[in-house]
């Protein structure tokens, strides 16, 4: 069991904050995939502009507060030496303001240096660098770790406020031009009870539990509390340093579309991020991306972050090795055993060797596919437990797991009784045995209430956990019956079709027309919702799961709207539900073979689909399929060329699939990422 006290083990912010950052951008390991390079596929095809570098520490290990992102002095040399051996061309804040302002071009391979905390030893070993070498720089401070006087709280732990750069020192490297003061909060550089449970993130975009309430503190608390804690940051750097900050460095990387307005209020229009990724041309002002440099980082190591970010390629490249997490297997009403069952996940996951999670937010319990509650507090659905912001933190904290994706229906949902749109449902005409149909209860998406009730469930799941993706769940779909609804036939009027269900089917030309439009307003829907919670998590992911037949078949899309086409150029996965006995299909070999092939034709095909493959036979009471299969099945894909993997579902106390023969099947494909770029000339000082 790898799970203990929660609210002793998650108070120290620091580390386990840090390690999340490291897993998430990939610092700490250059393990991708040989078959996802070069990343052609990224969304952003726009050249590196500028590269910026995070340090904190520049100390021997010994003198170290936490040497795991400290830097000793003779590295930082080496280090600043080679790049300027390399081509790189150190920059200020004010370049990349003339820059975006006026068009002024940067030089080649521009790099700026930053460091976050205002560690002592940045004047004591950074700073003499920086004037040998006389590169500009940005230190981020935390005010209310400068105006102690004896002991600094340092995330949980009190050390010496000698430990932190004194007024002097700061003025010192002010005045000399080369170093410009940003702020990194007045005291929100700290954790904050995030959950019930006691879990603590990061003051900066959690809404606090307050415990004494027994409630979490409302969006205007919530704001107040940042703006207040920027704004007197602001006061006391300005009459410190003599130096107000115009730029604004993230706590742990953490910020969302509000604080990230109130930092600009405040005359901040430049923040700093801990984001995967180059710095591109439409990279905005307040959200530029870093490498976060740390103790074991040599200069190949350097090189190769260089190079990533130069050839622009992100976390985009990784290879998705996924399970596929029903919520319902760790609720319980019973607190104690619902922690056991988390810890046990918790020790699946590490075991399973996986990389992402799918984990389901929200509950089924009558099995009618629609979701009757959710693991998250909102303001429309029964919330059954508050569970997912736990459960995600612990996994994103504890494992290995880099990305998770919480698996939300779109329009499947239970509405209570008493809400205005739970009767604005899709109207189905008949069923059609020739195809599968879509036999969940959902919301009209042509219904304005009812896409009001799904945009505030999702702005509320934003808010209360820490995610990196959404997985629209199989309810992305209308039959080629649907929707007959008051609500739709204002939409058809819309788009100069007959309000008539019936009639369209009648007329070629209309159905085809129809079809294609149900597809792109469905898809153009979930991209709306992701944009809402892309606000609160910028960083945010889109995968959706796609029936096998839409991948197979060229008339699937009449039956779904759902087109695998569309779908790779709106997502950024595609969960194809390889499913064969799902699907009845007479050979499973090439009914894998025949998804492969046709999504190879696509643009982009294989780096933005996923195999979601079935561990049980649903049709033979659940019976598990065998290990044997499971290896042979996932070797076959990877020898076909697929990246992405994932399945479902996974039974944590049956043990399926078995999580020593995933682990070694997702191993198959890992390539070091340096065996794959231009060989280095660099040695290891």
């Amino acid at each position: 069991m790898i799970l203990s006290s929660p609210t002793k083990n998650d108070h120290n912010m620091l580390k386990p904050l840090l390690k999340l950052i490291l897993i998430v951008i990939g610092v700490a390991s250059s393990y991708v995939l040989a078959n996802d390079l070069p990343n052609v596929c990224s969304r952003d095809q726009k050249p590196n502009e500028f590269t910026i570098l995070s340090y904190h520490e520049i100390a021997d290990k010994s003198k170290t507060l936490d040497s795991t992102y400290a830097v000793t002095p003779s590295n930082f040399d080496h280090q600043m030496h080679w790049l300027m051996d390399n081509g790189y061309h150190f920059i200020g804040i004010n370049d990349i303001l003339k820059y975006r302002k006026s068009g002024k071009k940067l030089p080649a391979k521009s790099v700026l240096i930053t460091f976050d905390d205002g560690y002592q030893s940045v004047y004591a070993n950074a700073y003499p660098v920086l004037k040998k070498y006389k590169i500009p720089s940005v230190i981020a401070l935390v005010g209310s770790w400068l105006l102690k006087e004896d002991k600094v709280d340092f995330s949980g732990v009190m050390i010496p406020r000698s430990e932190f750069l004194s007024q002097k020192e700061i003025k010192e490297m002010v005045s000399s031009g080369l170093v410009e003061v940003a702020s990194h909060s007045y005291a929100a550089h700290k954790g904050i009870q995030g959950n019930p449970q006691g879990s603590m993130q990061p003051a900066i975009r959690t809404r606090q539990w307050l415990s004494e309430k027994q409630a979490y503190e409302d969006e205007k608390a919530y704001e107040e509390r940042i703006y207040n804690d920027l704004a007197e940051n602001n006061r006391f750097l300005k009459h410190y340093t003599g130096q107000k900050p115009r730029v604004m460095v993230w706590p742990y990387g953490h910020y969302n579309s509000k604080v990230r307005k109130i930092a600009e209020k405040l005359g901040m229009p430049i923040g700093l991020t801990l984001d995967d990724g180059s710095n591109t041309a439409i990279t905005p002002l307040w959200g530029l991306r870093r490498i976060l440099v740390e103790h074991k980082m040599t200069l190949p190591d350097l090189e190769l972050n260089m190079w990533v970010r130069n050839a622009n390629y992100t976390d985009d490249a990784r290879t998705t090795k996924a399970a596929h997490i029903d919520l319902d297997y760790i609720y319980d009403a019973d607190p104690v055993q619902q922690e056991k069952n988390l810890g046990d996940l918790l020790d699946r996951i590490k075991n399973l060797g996986v990389n992402t999670v799918y984990l389901q937010a929200f509950a089924d319990p009558d099995a009618n596919g629609a979701a009757d509650y959710v693991y998250f507090p909102n303001r429309n659905i029964p919330m059954r437990a508050d569970l997912f912001n736990r459960v995600s933190w612990q996994i994103s904290t504890r494992t290995q797991v880099k990305r998770i994706y919480a698996w939300m229906p779109m329009i499947a949902w239970q509405l209570p009784e008493n809400n205005p749109a739970v009767k604005d449902t899709v109207v189905t005409l008949q069923v059609d045995p020739t195809h599968l149909n879509m036999g969940y209860p959902r919301l009209s998406p042509f219904s304005p209430k009812a896409r009001t009730v799904i945009k505030e469930i999702y702005e509320d799941l934003a808010k209360s956990a820490y995610i990196d993706g959404i997985l629209f769940h199989d309810d992305v779909t209308l039959s080629d019956y649907e929707d007959d609804s008051s609500a739709a036939h204002e939409q058809y009027k819309k788009w100069g079709l007959s309000q008539d269900v019936i009639q369209i089917r009648a007329d070629k030309k209309q159905f085809a027309k129809w079809t294609q439009l149900k597809t792109d307003y469905l898809d153009e829907f979930a991209m709306q919702l992701a944009q809402i919670v892309r606000n609160e998590q910028p960083g945010l992911k889109t995968a959706r799961n796609l029936y096998a037949q839409v991948a197979l078949n060229k008339d699937a899309q009449e039956w779904y709207a759902q087109s695998l086409h569309e779908s790779i150029k709106h997502y950024d996965y595609t969960a194809i539900m390889a499913m064969p006995y799902m699907e009845q299909a007479d050979n499973a070999r090439e009914f894998y073979d025949k998804i492969v092939h046709n999504v190879k034709q696509e643009q982009c095909g294989l780096e933005r689909t996923v195999m979601e493959l079935q561990t049980v036979d649903w049709r033979k009471d659940n019976e598990a399929i065998s290990s044997k299969e499971m290896s042979d099945t996932m070797g076959h894909l990877y020898d076909l060329g697929v990246h992405h993997i994932a399945y479902y579902p996974d039974n944590l106390f049956k043990n399926i699939p078995d999580a020593d023969n995933m682990k070694q099947n997702f191993g198959l494909k890992a390539l070091r990422m340096h065996t794959l770029i231009p060989s280095s000339t660099t040695s290891d000082k």
